[in-house]
């Protein structure tokens, strides 16, 4: 009897530490020390939620920057991949059609170099950057719908370019929201039309 006395005790002790005491005292810390990034660094105009910095969206319009596929339509609650292998036939077949789609999307032509990450979907599906390669190739298909400079378009690709985390992990990167954010706010200072 006393033995299940002692790991009564010993469960209700644990549970109270790690499963109410610790959770309370990392969401506090995380509030106080990065609340923005605690809140899931969402991102508001006009006092409406239009994203999170951390997830990708679907961009399909010709005046805005296209992020990488995703598998799972970008829902936050359902992160995953593909799940094909390199070597699977229905790979090879979806990232030849994609790879023809943003070709013909950009006026590039059929042997332009199309970066990886513009053609394949990233292991959760929720990748919110491209490459800075990814995003000069479609520079000329954005200038041209925004009636910009491809130089204007080409430098606040450039301005939003983040370095590698760390500066080891990973490649210079943008963040695809910010980046068109930012070319509506160009557009509406007068740098072209919508």
């Amino acid at each position: 009897m006393a033995e299940w006395v002692r790991a009564l005790r010993l469960y209700l002790a644990l549970t109270g530490v790690l499963g109410i005491v610790y959770p309370l005292a990392v969401t506090l810390a995380a509030q106080l020390l990065f609340p923005y990034k605690a809140n899931g660094s969402l991102i508001e105009r006009g006092g409406r939620i239009i994203g999170s910095a951390l997830v990708g969206q679907a961009w399909e319009r010709p005046e805005y920057f296209h992020g990488r596929p995703s598998a799972v339509d970008y829902a936050g609650d359902q992160s995953g991949a593909a799940q094909l292998a390199f070597s699977s036939r229905k790979f090879f077949q979806t990232v030849r059609q994609r790879v023809k789609r943003v070709r013909q999307e950009n006026g590039a032509s059929p042997q332009a170099k199309v970066p990886a990450d513009l053609v394949t979907s990233s292991g959760s599906g929720l990748d919110p950057h491209i490459s800075i390669e990814a995003a000069l190739l479609q520079v000329p298909r954005i200038a041209r719908a925004r009636h910009l400079p491809p130089e204007e378009v080409a430098s606040l690709v450039r301005k939003h370019a983040e370095p590698p985390q760390w500066g080891i992990l990973g490649q210079w990167r943008v963040n695809v929201l910010l980046l068109n954010l930012a070319l509506d706010n160009l557009t509406s200072k007068g740098g072209g039309q919508k």
